[in-house]
């Protein structure tokens, strides 16, 4: 049975649109499925929960939406043996879809969706933050620094949904990442892997925990990034003037296979980090507030999704 979780809002209502093809093809193919149409954040992960809670009979839930609908329905996920995990990419930035070179076409994806054997197991990571220490899943990345910042640009600024509205998603994170970059200083801060190694930098603009390559709409930070091998690429991007980052930036856009220069990469198991000022944090481009402090760990190879 196809359980499908629509964000219709997704995009400037490009969910939506997209949501009204699939539901013609599901027709057509007399598939037996049940939808379910977002309307507020936090709708995804409630669906998602009641959805596979004490799941016994074979469900595929089917994620329909940006990388922030997917997150939503990861963390609401009971990870049942029973439980499998789809998913259409409709937002404006697709980085999960990218990093798996998941079909771009709707149809081509849900018809894999539908008739692919196949599934792989992948790795999930858990964010923990704020004076509750509460605790957040992520499956692309989670940042504290300039990448939320935004991140955060990109879901609530004007400028951005005017640039979805017109199509133009690429620079809905593009323009606002070029404001920020304006606008944001540079802090001090450590990071700790796996709880035994320490590393401090003077001019940290973001720390990252990657499960896969790609955020921000298509920077490829952490191109070593392997979504199942149990371990965080963490990416420090450190630098003491904003041309050598404006380069590092551009770089990892346009990614061509090789080093990346001014980007510090480790690989752990888990990882904390620490900034002397307090700056915006995310999890797969999803606000999650202004801490100091946050702790990002790997769990390995839980989700089984459809490949």
């Amino acid at each position: 049975m196809y359980f499908f979780i629509v964000n219709p809002h997704s995009s400037a209502g490009k969910g939506e649109r997209i949501w009204k093809k699939l539901r013609k093809l599901l027709e057509k193919e007399a598939v037996c499925y049940e939808s379910y149409l977002t309307r507020r954040p936090g709708d995804a992960r409630a669906c998602a929960r009641a959805l596979t809670e004490n799941a016994r009979d074979i469900k595929v839930i089917v994620a329909v939406g940006g990388d922030g609908t997917l997150n939503e329905v990861l963390d609401g996920l009971h990870f049942y043996p029973a439980v499998a995990l789809g998913y259409i990419p409709a937002g404006s930035g697709n980085d999960f879809a990218r990093s798996l070179r998941l079909p771009a076409n709707p149809k081509r994806a849900l018809k894999k969706i539908l008739t692919s054997p196949y599934y792989q197991l992948f790795d999930y990571g858990v964010l923990t933050y704020g004076n509750r220490a509460e605790h957040r899943r992520f499956v692309v990345s989670a940042g504290i620094g300039l990448d939320a910042e935004v991140c955060v640009c990109q879901q609530k600024g004007i400028l951005s949904r005017i640039l979805r509205c017109l199509h133009l998603e690429r620079f809905s994170y593009l323009l606002p990442g070029i404001i920020r970059l304006i606008l944001t200083k540079p802090s001090k801060g450590y990071i700790i892997l796996d709880r035994v190694k320490k590393i401090e930098f003077n001019h940290i603009y973001f720390v990252s925990a990657h499960i896969h390559p790609y955020e921000g709409g298509g920077f490829r930070f952490a191109p070593g990034a392997d979504g199942s091998d149990g371990k965080l690429l963490v990416c420090v991007v450190s630098h003491s003037s904003k041309q050598k980052l404006f380069r590092t930036l551009v770089s990892a856009l346009l990614y061509r296979g090789k080093r990346l220069k001014g980007i510090r990469l480790y690989e752990c198991q888990e990882a904390a980090f620490y900034l002397e000022q307090p700056r915006a944090v995310h999890v797969d481009g999803e606000d999650c507030g202004v801490w100091g402090r946050v702790e990002a760990e790997c769990i390995g190879k839980k989700i089984k999704m459809i490949v």
